[in-house]
């Protein structure tokens, strides 16, 4: 399985339509457009899963640059997210 990250994304862009923009290039297992915690409102990237490894390259290959929205998306491969600090201060 390989998790794609898709960036440049227009900010009203649904899971519907970026489902929609990769499912040419294979089956996908998973969409999610990442939103703001306080406002709700996209964060203009998300993430793409999809089965195949070799098809997820080739969508990563045919999506980069790719003109959406009068934006030109920029996909590659998600890197794992990095550990992050716990919030607050002790005592």
């Amino acid at each position: 399985m390989l998790n794609i990250y898709v960036g440049n994304l227009p900010f009203d862009t649904t899971e519907d339509e970026l489902r929609g923009l990769f499912a040419e290039h294979g089956e996908i297992q998973r969409v999610a457009i990442i939103t703001d915690r306080e406002t709700g409102r996209s964060r203009g990237f998300g993430f793409v899963e999809m089965a195949d490894d070799a098809e997820g390259n080739k969508a990563i290959e045919a999506m980069d640059g790719h003109a959406f929205g009068g934006r030109n998306l920029r996909v590659n491969e998600a890197k794992p997210r990095e550990p992050r600090g716990g919030g607050g201060f002790r005592r």
